[in-house]
């Protein structure tokens, strides 16, 4: 149903002055609420679940609503929600932190005894930065350490995946296990992944592979070198790190890029980190374990994370999931002791108050919007966004939404390839949403009349294609709006894109296929 703010009685005097039938009336009245129809009357809408909400930033007066109230499945515009909620509880200074610490006695350039390497889940840990760990340890004189090297990533608890996640994303990267202890394969901060590069080697000689970080994976390499080249495969089995690289690449042709997930970050980083100690010198004559670090343990060395305000910027711009669920197990072990979806769950429940919105309203079971089983509305959205503009930490927020029609890669985001050269462009500041058969569209826009309105949308369980375009079509409606003017031939006509059929990798976020 859609709702439209307007005086019942100019209404019905304008039907009667000028012959027009009550919803004539209407159109005339509220030319933006009939544009918004007309595009959302698009035919792959059909029998679909379509939530649109409108409204003045500043005074919250309602534009526009259909299903406003309704629960749909977010996807991640659900970051929204995660980011406003962790920059208010956690502060947009917070950082994580990956120590060294020992119990033991230092003995010349012995340490007698174990090394803790101890995460609270930065997720931003990139090989660079164990190996400044081990050049810190180096500087305080230690060359042994006669003992174990141990893993603490108790932090946060041993669940890898969210709820409702499926099984069959487990190898994707963009559906990485989460860890206290993990790390990333380079700036984008994909963490729980790793790069694998597959090069050309000589011709009809197979093809070189390398990883990044160089962690220990089982890589069963039959790509060649061929003329030619018909494209290589990555693919890494479920439950396992068995790497399978196949296919073959032409001579002389640039390397060919995939990144997937691991299994068991934990375990990588300590195999990483011992090669890190190794470089600079220091030997573990012990094995590897995995525990917790005691409390009597004092820290050598220690590694601190940018701070969530800047984090927010690969967060938000390229929709990274593994951060949404290291803010989430964060918030639980900031506000409950336990590093757990649950108590994350909670901690953003309790303080979704204070953002104006209502958290009896939806229903989370993680923070990237990966999960099935989330369902929130676009009510909900709009008075997270106008809520968020009255905060101290509004500025860094806006500034990591995905900017319209900006092709640098850190500013347009996920919306660098659309609504470019339209009123919509440089403009529109918005968080984007996409799973099979679902899209969402939430953020802010400056009209016309240089009114800011706060708008979300979300559609589930169409069939065809993802309609980006209806929700470029809206934004755009909305960017070039004048109070009473129409804009003819808005939403007339429309028509599904030509192949435009379903497609489980179109369907899903540009950024996480390295698209955009």
């Amino acid at each position: 149903m859609t709702s439209r703010p307007r005086s019942t009685a100019l209404l019905a005097s304008l039907a009667l002055v000028l012959g027009l039938t009550a919803a004539a009336a209407a159109d005339v009245a509220d030319p933006l609420a009939a544009d918004l129809d007309g595009i959302l009357g698009d035919p792959r809408l059909a029998s679909s679940a379509v939530g649109l909400v409108v409204r003045d930033a500043g005074t919250g007066d309602l534009l526009y609503s259909r299903s406003g109230h309704t629960r749909f499945q977010p996807a991640s515009t659900a970051k929204l929600v995660t980011g406003a909620v962790a920059l208010d509880g956690l502060g947009p200074d917070h950082r994580w932190t990956t120590d060294l610490a020992t119990t033991a006695a230092a003995q010349g350039d012995e340490l007698a005894g174990d090394l803790y390497l101890r995460g609270t889940g930065d997720p931003t840990m990139l090989a660079q930065d164990y190996d400044d760990l081990a050049a810190q340890l180096a500087a305080t004189g230690v060359r042994t350490v006669q003992g174990a090297l141990v893993a603490d990533d108790t932090w946060f608890d041993s669940v890898p995946l969210g709820t409702g996640w499926a099984w069959d994303d487990e190898p994707y990267y963009y559906s990485a296990q989460t860890s206290a202890l993990t790390f990333a394969p380079d700036t984008d901060y994909d963490s729980g992944a790793v790069a694998v590069r597959v090069s050309p080697g000589a011709a009809g000689g197979p093809a070189q592979v390398s990883v990044t970080p160089p962690v220990d994976l089982d890589i069963r390499n039959t790509a060649t070198t061929a003329a030619g080249g018909s494209g290589v495969r990555v693919s890494r089995a479920h439950g396992t790190n068995v790497v399978h690289v196949s296919g073959s690449i032409a001579p002389g042709a640039a390397a060919h890029a995939a990144y997937i997930s691991v299994d068991g970050p934990t375990a990588l980083v300590a195999g990483l980190f011992r090669k890190s100690l190794a470089a600079k010198g220091i030997t573990v004559t012990g094995g590897t374990e995995f525990r917790a670090t005691p409390a009597s343990a004092r820290v050598l060395a220690t590694h601190r994370s940018m701070p969530l305000s800047e984090l927010l910027v690969p967060f938000l711009k390229l929709s990274n999931n593994m951060h949404a669920e290291a803010i989430i197990k964060s918030l639980g072990r900031e506000f409950h002791g336990q590093g757990t979806w649950a108590a994350g769950i909670r901690a953003l429940e309790s303080l979704l108050p204070g953002l104006g919105a209502n958290p009896l309203t939806m229903n989370l079971f993680d923070g990237s919007g990966l999960s099935r089983m989330n369902v929130l509305s676009p009510d909900l959205l709009v008075n997270v966004l106008r809520s968020a503009r009255t905060k101290p930490w509004f500025p860094s927020w806006y500034a990591a939404l995905p900017v319209a029609g900006r092709s640098e890669r850190l500013e347009g985001g996920t919306l660098r390839s659309r609504m470019a050269g339209t009123a919509a462009a440089g403009n529109v500041r918005a968080k984007t949403g996409s799973l099979t058969g679902v899209t969402g569209l939430a953020g802010y826009v400056t009209n016309a009349d240089g009114r800011e309105l706060v708008f979300s949308m979300v559609f589930n369980n169409f069939v065809s294609g993802v309609p980006r375009d209806v929700e470029d079509a809206i934004a755009v409606r909305l960017a070039s709006d004048r109070a009473g003017q129409s804009q003819p031939g808005v939403g007339a006509g429309r028509r599904a894109a030509p192949g435009a059929e379903a497609d489980p990798v179109r369907d899903l976020e540009c950024s996480w296929t390295k698209s955009c």
